[in-house]
C-alpha cells in the first residue's frame, strides 16, 4: 500500500500532464502574454521559494527513466546505454532551466502584474520569510498526516468489504 502511495503523485503528474497538454496549449494561446515585469517577479517568487530545488536533479533522473525503459528494450545494450548515460546527461545539462521559465510563465499567468510584485514584497516580509521556511516542513507533515490517513482508512474499506462478504457467506 505504500509503495501506491508513493506513486500516486507521479501517476497524478503524469495524467495532468497527458490530459491537460492540449487545454493548457489552447489557454496559452488565449492568454494574454505576460509581461517581462510580470514574468521578472514570477522568477524573482520562484528564486525566494528555491523551487529549483524541485527540479535541480530533472535532467538526470530523465536520463535515467529514459536508460531504464531503453534498457529494458534492448537488453543488448545495457553496458553501451550505461556508458552513454552520463554523456547525454551532461549535453543536455541546464535543460532544467527551461521548467523554471514554464514555472515563472504559469505564476504570471495566474496573477497579475501587481499581484506579483506584492507577493514579492509579501515574501520579503517577516511572515513571507517565514511561510518559505515553515512550508516545506508543513507540507511534509501534511503528507504524513495523509498517508497515514490512507493506509488507516484502506485497512477500514477492507474490513468493510470482509464483513459485507460475510453477510454473503463468503469469508475473506
Amino acid at each position: 500500500m505504500k509503495s501506491v502511495l508513493k506513486l500516486l503523485p507521479a501517476a497524478g503528474l503524469a495524467l495532468g500532464l497527458a490530459f491537460g497538454a492540449v487545454p493548457a496549449a489552447a489557454q496559452q494561446a488565449a492568454a494574454p502574454k505576460a509581461s517581462p515585469a510580470a514574468i521578472a517577479s514570477a522568477r524573482e517568487i520562484l528564486s525566494m521559494k528555491n523551487a529549483t530545488a524541485m527540479y535541480a536533479n530533472a535532467v538526470p533522473g530523465m536520463v535515467e527513466k529514459v536508460k531504464a525503459t531503453l534498457i529494458g528494450q534492448n537488453l543488448n545494450y545495457q553496458k553501451d546505454l550505461n556508458e552513454l548515460a552520463p554523456v547525454v546527461a551532461q549535453q543536455l545539462a541546464g535543460r532544467e532551466k527551461e521548467i523554471g521559465e514554464g514555472m515563472a510563465q504559469a505564476y504570471a499567468a495566474q496573477f497579475s502584474e501587481q499581484e506579483l510584485k506584492d507577493l514579492v514584497t509579501f515574501y520579503k516580509s517577516p511572515l513571507g520569510k517565514k511561510l518559505i521556511e515553515a512550508e516545506p516542513r508543513a507540507i511534509d507533515q501534511s503528507m504524513k498526516v495523509m498517508n497515514s490517513w490512507a493506509q488507516s482508512f484502506s485497512e477500514t474499506i477492507a474490513s468493510a468489504f470482509r464483513a459485507e462478504m460475510k453477510k454473503r457467506g463468503k469469508e475473506m
